[in-house]
């Protein structure tokens, strides 16, 4: 209970100071936490799993929080290129796979032993949904408009 705490509290610290995330970015985070509540409280009432308590909740946020976090940094690393292909499926095997095993490590941390919710594989969908927050500038376009100018002006 004391790392959840601990680390919400970072969390709100970080998307409070941090230059490289906005409102929207926040919003994205607080999109993905309620969706996973309503998801929880579902599955409580439809499948009898275990009720979301407000621990749950925050350990939602606290994944949640450091998944699109961790995306946004990989993000800023290696901006989303703009066309599809395969540099795109490489980007994202290179973000999830590792994320996942955070994820773990952070499900063992923040659960223990008798884990109630799949926190690494919510990691891994965060931190997914985060790396797209940069994407490259196409440089090839202001060539080609750059030599036409040339071109036409000389």
């Amino acid at each position: 209970m004391i790392w959840t705490i601990l680390l919400a509290s970072s969390v709100a610290l970080f998307y409070i100071f941090h230059p490289w995330v906005n409102l929207k970015t926040f919003q994205k985070v607080i999109g993905i936490t309620l969706f996973l509540e309503l998801f929880y409280l579902v599955g409580h009432y439809l499948m009898s799993w275990p009720f979301p308590t407000p621990i749950v909740l925050g350990q939602l946020f606290v994944v949640s929080g450091l998944g699109v976090a961790l995306g946004i940094f990989f993000s800023r690393l290696w901006p989303l290129p703009t066309h599809k292909g395969f540099e795109r499926i490489f980007r994202t095997f290179l973000i999830v796979v590792p994320s996942l095993g955070l994820g773990m490590g952070l499900q063992v941390l923040l659960q223990g032993a008798q884990a109630t919710q799949a926190i690494y594989l919510i990691f891994a969908l965060a931190a997914w949904i985060g790396s797209g927050h940069f994407v490259r500038e196409d440089t090839e376009v202001n060539r080609e408009v750059g030599a036409e100018a040339q071109v036409s002006g000389g």
